[in-house]
């Protein structure tokens, strides 16, 4: 076997390794499927994590996972598939990083290393056994690799910016009531004026 085909079969098992886990993940949320909690269930998980509205939240993120997944296993708009799963799995980082890093401990180190993982792939391309290559490439040109990356780049930062955001006024207005009491001041600042 020469080395091409050795790493256009060793990209399509990357691919379709990690685009199934990535699909079954997705299809949690979305379905139900696989012991997860479909929209119903995601959406009120995503609203105590943070993401507002948790409805579109869980839908954002079931497709995220789903379809971005289920086209990397195929290698269809690989560019696109791996920026999007990788997008998805941005917003899961930022829920487990207060953990820390280790997974064991409900860290971050498994949604990273599945964004990590779509990421290249979208960024190496899906190889010749797949659908991109039997479209001729026509979802995986130049300026979809950048759209798809700067496109999903700016996505994650806006929901993970929001999450944070809010939280952050959650926890200011929870700090805010209980310093009124201490001074008389809505603010705590007695006697700085």
């Amino acid at each position: 076997m020469d080395r091409t085909t050795r790493r256009d079969l060793g990209l399509f098992l990357l691919r379709v390794g990690t685009g199934s886990v990535l699909a079954a993940h997705g299809s949690q949320k979305l379905f139900g499927w696989f012991g997860g909690g479909g929209i119903a269930g995601t959406s009120k998980a995503m609203e105590a994590m943070g993401f507002r509205p948790g409805r579109q939240s869980a839908i954002a993120a079931g497709l995220g996972e789903a379809g971005g997944g289920t086209l990397l296993a195929l290698g269809l708009a690989t560019p696109a598939a791996g920026a999007i799963a990788a997008g998805a799995m941005a917003g899961a980082v930022a829920v487990h990083a207060p953990a820390g890093f280790f997974n064991q401990s409900g860290g971050f180190e498994y949604p990273a290393f599945l964004g990590f993982t779509a990421a290249a792939l979208g960024m190496a391309g899906a190889g010749r056994f797949s659908l991109d290559h039997a479209t001729g490439h026509r979802f995986d040109q130049p300026w979809t690799l950048a759209a798809a990356f700067v496109g999903s780049a700016l996505a994650a930062a806006a929901v993970i910016g929001k999450r944070v955001i809010d939280q952050a006024s959650e926890n200011g207005s929870e700090n805010g009531t209980a310093e009124a009491g201490a001074d008389g001041t809505a603010d705590g600042t007695a006697g700085n004026g």
